[in-house]
């Protein structure tokens, strides 16, 4: 067994507390469940603690990514979409594709590191300096 596999493995929650298992070693007895496989599932956590955790160690950068797993019998439904849900979600995304400075609405959204359009960001190319 390796140093990095022995390090995510703790079934027991000794070390870290809630039960650990390696990448794709997770049980498979359908208890657990990740954020994403409740959301297909059409579940949600519903504010329960996490019930163990999936490790996976990167030998090349040295870190540590973790995803939390969720008990499936203790998940709630997801909430549906309300029409008012749905008309802030739409405005909201009107928001992101509109420029402040010359109020154009452009069918993408804003990038958020110039904080408006290209053409209001570099007036005089008319292109980002990336582009030459």
């Amino acid at each position: 067994m390796s140093a990095a596999w022995g390090k995510c493995f703790d079934p027991a929650g000794a070390r870290y507390g809630i039960p650990t298992y390696p990448w794709k070693y997770a049980p498979d007895d359908d208890r657990f469940a990740t954020r994403r496989q409740l959301r297909a599932l059409g579940l949600r956590p519903g504010g329960q603690p996490i019930a163990a955790q999936v490790m996976r160690v990167n030998r090349r950068a040295g870190n540590v990514r973790v995803a939390y797993l969720y008990r499936i019998d203790l998940a709630l439904p997801v909430r549906p979409m309300t029409s008012r849900k749905w008309g802030a979600l739409a405005l909201a995304m009107l928001a992101r594709r509109t420029c402040p400075k010359c109020q154009v609405t452009y069918s993408y959204c804003m990038p958020r590191s110039l904080g408006m359009c290209v053409l209001c960001a570099y007036p005089d190319t008319g292109t980002s300096p990336r582009r030459g």
